[in-house]
């Protein structure tokens, strides 16, 4: 299948999941993330039907980690970062749906001093390569990652896949989270 025939086969599929399933899948994937070391970790907030809730986001705070989100830049291009200061910190961002950090803004660059980055994916193969929604605000922004710094894709287990299609700027992850599985140093097939 090509990029756009995944895109549109998972979003159908996180489309049907029903509420229930969504919190249950957030409570674990936050009870995961908490297991995975880095003192400042790099996240986002989930949207529409993206796994996760802001309970990954306040966990990892409530640890004492650094947590950084997302800003969209108003051109296509690196995302920017600010600090995450609880729920009420947030607002709704330039995309449609999105909630950014209220706070002071940091550059790109700012991505390089995490240790851990917590990506959006709709899946990863078993070669760590991540389907994202096409837009290519990760793919421009992974070049800031540190080199040493856990690239960890956020998906369901049923977007674990065997293979997808690649491109020669798509970023590999260095692992996966996700809700039954948790934490994966690389991705895994179940």
């Amino acid at each position: 299948m090509s990029k756009a025939e995944w895109r549109s086969r998972i979003t159908a599929e996180r489309r049907s999941q029903v509420p229930e399933d969504r919190a249950r899948e957030a409570v674990s994937l936050a009870a995961a993330a908490a297991l995975l070391p880095g003192a400042v970790v790099c996240a986002y907030v989930p949207f529409g039907t993206e796994p996760g809730s802001t309970l990954l986001l306040d966990q990892l705070a409530d640890q004492g980690k650094r947590v950084l989100l997302p800003i969209v830049p108003a051109e296509p291009g690196p995302l920017g970062w600010a600090a995450y200061e609880g729920p009420s910190s947030l607002a709704p961002g330039r995309l449609r749906g999105l909630l950014e950090p209220t706070g002071r803004r940091l550059g790109p660059d700012t991505l390089g001093t995490a240790d851990l980055v917590l990506i959006p994916a709709l899946a990863v193969d078993d070669e760590g390569v991540r389907l994202g929604r096409g837009a290519g605000y990760y793919d421009r922004s992974l070049a800031f990652a540190a080199p040493d710094a856990a690239l960890i894709a956020v998906v369901r287990d049923v977007e674990l896949v065997h293979a997808l299609p690649s491109e020669p700027h798509d970023v590999r992850m260095t692992g996966v989270l996700t809700p039954d599985q948790g934490a994966a140093p690389r991705p895994v097939i179940h």
